[in-house]
């Protein structure tokens, strides 16, 4: 019973299922490669790339709920504005590369933290914000 407890709180920890910036790292450099159509791609560097572009858009759609709720309660929250491209997956890819490129080699920050400074950087909104 105890090992069986054990195990439940292992995968229920972050840590278990934390996906790791260096991961992330790796795996979006695989994807810039298949994003420029690069030939000969392995099968399990294409799952990696998949898992890259997968993570940035569901990051993207977890802002875009949060901004609509913030929205129904008069708050606007603007910390990046993603481009209506139909191509968006290739510049959200290059935008977080290029964030990395940017940080020091030993990486302190949660992947949300690196995705979010990296859209808002690359993805400013246009509009000033009025305080009320």
């Amino acid at each position: 019973m105890k090992r069986l407890l054990f195990c439940g709180l292992l995968l229920c920890s972050p840590l278990a299922l934390a996906y790791q910036a260096e991961e992330l790292r790796g795996d979006c450099q695989i994807a810039e490669g298949m994003l420029a159509q690069r030939t000969g791609i392995p099968p399990y560097d294409s799952l990696r790339a998949t898992r890259c572009i997968s993570y940035l858009a569901g990051f993207a759609d977890g802002y875009a709920v949060a901004d609509y709720l913030g929205g129904k309660i008069g708050l606007q929250i603007a910390a990046f504005c993603p481009p209506k491209d139909e191509n968006l997956a290739p510049r959200m890819v290059r935008a977080l590369l290029a964030q990395f490129d940017r940080m020091p080699p030993q990486i302190r920050q949660g992947t949300a933290e690196i995705t979010a400074a990296a859209f808002a950087r690359s993805f400013p909104c246009n509009e000033k914000l009025e305080t009320k």
